[in-house]
């Protein structure tokens, strides 16, 4: 646990308050990772031009509303367990483990390019998460699988634009979010 982190004085039945207390640390950067990732989705939306601007414009919008959702399930499980969700900005930037997204206003498939890699992120941590989790609290392990069903879902969008019919993703080699925007562009 971070050193904010403390063992709540109750949790869920069943759940001890130190397991408890583990689900509400794997939980915060969680709650962290999905704020992030619709702030990320809305500047993607605002900032996509080019040819498949209307279609990318539209695609972000439901994808910004679940991942909104899936923030507030994360926050009340939080709450649940006898914890205090960090909701706030300063939170988030001080206590996430990861880097802003650094694409500004670029063509739809430069900024598709990087939002995968957005994506492999999430999912990763998410996977990670849920595999720790699903040691103790099975319910918490629910909500995950529940999240990375729609956050694959959406990565799966975003690659049906990257991908040849040969099945390559144009930004297959990129390390970073810049790189796959100039690789999703064929630069």
């Amino acid at each position: 646990m971070t050193s904010s982190a403390q063992e709540p004085k109750y949790t869920v039945p069943g759940l001890s308050t130190q397991d408890g207390g583990k689900a509400i640390e794997l939980l915060r950067l969680r709650l962290h990772a999905l704020n992030d990732l619709s702030l990320t989705l809305k500047h993607i939306h605002w900032n996509v031009v080019g040819p498949h601007f209307i279609a990318i414009h539209e695609m972000l919008d439901p994808q910004v509303d679940r991942v909104r959702e899936m923030a507030d399930d994360t926050a009340e499980r939080i709450s649940a367990l006898g914890g205090v969700p960090a909701g706030t900005p300063g939170a988030l930037v001080t206590e996430r483990t990861w880097d802003d997204y650094d694409v500004g206003r670029a063509d739809a498939i430069a900024h598709l390019g990087a939002l995968d890699l957005v994506y492999t992120g999430i999912i990763e941590s998410h996977r990670a998460a849920r595999e720790e989790i699903g040691k103790f609290d099975a319910v918490t392990e629910d909500l995950l699988i529940e999240h990375l069903r729609s956050l694959e879902q959406f990565q799966w969008f975003v690659r049906a634009h990257l991908e040849s019919a040969g099945g390559t993703l144009s930004n297959a080699d990129a390390q970073t979010e810049t790189e796959a925007a100039r690789s999703a562009e064929g630069k």
